[in-house]
């Protein structure tokens, strides 16, 4: 039995990406900050697999113990999945209007939180695990507005890759889905019409390809990494 822990799996990716791995049978630890959706992402989930719900905040150092320890009851992990995102104000501001208060939360959420979350399941890690670190083509493009949620996943890309280099026998990738029809794009782009996007389901063949198949640490692209394209 596999077990992966997935953080900001109650909607969007983290959902899709729990109910295919549960179809596979890997057992989930699953985390979200809502405890009332996240309940019932449990109980639906928990027909197909073992599911642990477990909610709170990813920037709570107990929090991530708990999670991380939830996993060791199972067994171990085989997969850690650091999806959960903050985007900040809405709509963006540009930087130089950017409240320094809610950036340092955004980089709390987005940089910080992934990599302590990485270090506390460390010993936990079971042969050939996988972890995995959701970003943005934000991270790598200059968007206008985006300053602060680009920047936090720049930077969590560079911690990402750093990881990798430092621990070249495990698998560590940096993963950007692409555009999606998710909550957060819309809470992006408020009042404007986002249903011309794909939804979050669309990212989730390249993810289960990273998480089941043979890849090596780097960067790709979820919505073309089937077509053989990395970014």
């Amino acid at each position: 039995m596999r077990i992966a822990i997935i953080t900001g799996a109650s909607r969007g990716l983290g959902l899709a990406l729990a109910r295919e791995l549960a179809d596979r049978q890997w057992a989930l630890v699953l985390d979200a900050r809502g405890s009332e959706a996240l309940a019932e992402i449990e109980a639906e989930l928990a027909a197909a697999t073992t599911v642990v719900a477990v909610a709170g905040d990813v920037t709570d150092p107990s929090h991530r113990r708990r999670l991380v320890d939830e996993a060791r009851k199972l067994g171990g992990i085989d997969a850690l999945v650091n999806n959960a995102s903050l985007l900040g104000p809405t709509p963006q501001p540009r930087l130089a209007d950017y409240p320094l208060d809610e950036l340092r939360l955004v980089y709390e959420v987005n940089t910080i939180a992934p990599l302590a979350l990485v270090q506390e399941a460390l010993p936990v890690l079971r042969p050939g695990a996988r972890i995995v670190d959701v970003t943005s083509d934000a991270a790598v493009e200059p968007y206008e507005g985006w300053g602060g949620y680009g920047s936090s996943k720049a930077a969590l890309e560079q911690l990402t890759a750093i990881f990798a280099a430092e621990h070249p026998a495990l698998r560590v990738y940096r993963v950007d889905p692409g555009d999606m029809r998710t909550q957060m794009h819309q809470e992006a782009f408020p009042g404007e019409d986002i249903s011309d996007r794909p939804p979050p389901e669309v990212a989730v063949p390249g993810l289960i390809e990273i998480l089941e198949g043979d890849l090596p640490s780097g960067r790709y692209q979820a919505q073309a990494l089937l077509t053989g394209a990395t970014s």
